[in-house]
């Protein structure tokens, strides 16, 4: 075959295969499947006190073969741990409170020393403003946990 030949068949060629292949691309765009949404479940909350107690002492009949009286004392030492972790809890939200109170007031000294006499009032009314929302958050907040 002569040149002009081979190339208008080279061409041809050429033109075709793209075409294959961008159609093979085109099908696989555009029937890929879909993803199903999965609904998450809601996460369960923990076992309250008394219902983890209650398990826990099942338990300790069921596998360990703890006889009442050693159920009894048990008991008792899951009761004064609990309360034990109880105390723990406040004395850190306490301790974790005064803290917190601590580092607000340095950021703001802090921030005052930085600021003009006059922008001074402006970022205390910014404050006040942040306060007064963060306290309706958490009101919302405890409104909704005992919904």
């Amino acid at each position: 075959m002569p040149s002009s030949k081979w190339s208008a068949f080279l061409s041809l060629f050429v033109v075709f295969f793209s075409g294959a292949v961008l159609g093979a691309f085109a099908y696989r765009l555009y029937t890929v499947n879909a993803v199903a949404a999965v609904p998450i479940a809601p996460q369960k909350k923990g076992d309250t006190p008394e219902e983890f107690l209650r398990k826990r002492l099942a338990e300790m009949k069921d596998r360990v073969k703890a006889d009442d009286q050693q159920l009894a004392q048990i008991k008792q030492v899951y009761n004064d741990t609990r309360e034990q972790f109880e105390q723990l809890r406040a004395k850190m939200n306490k301790e974790g409170q005064q803290a917190r109170v601590q580092i607000d007031d340095n950021q703001v000294a802090k921030i005052k020393a930085i600021l003009r006499p006059d922008q001074i009032p402006v970022y205390e009314q910014i404050r006040a403003e942040h306060e007064a929302a963060r306290k309706r958050h958490q009101q919302e907040r405890e409104q909704a946990n005992h919904k």
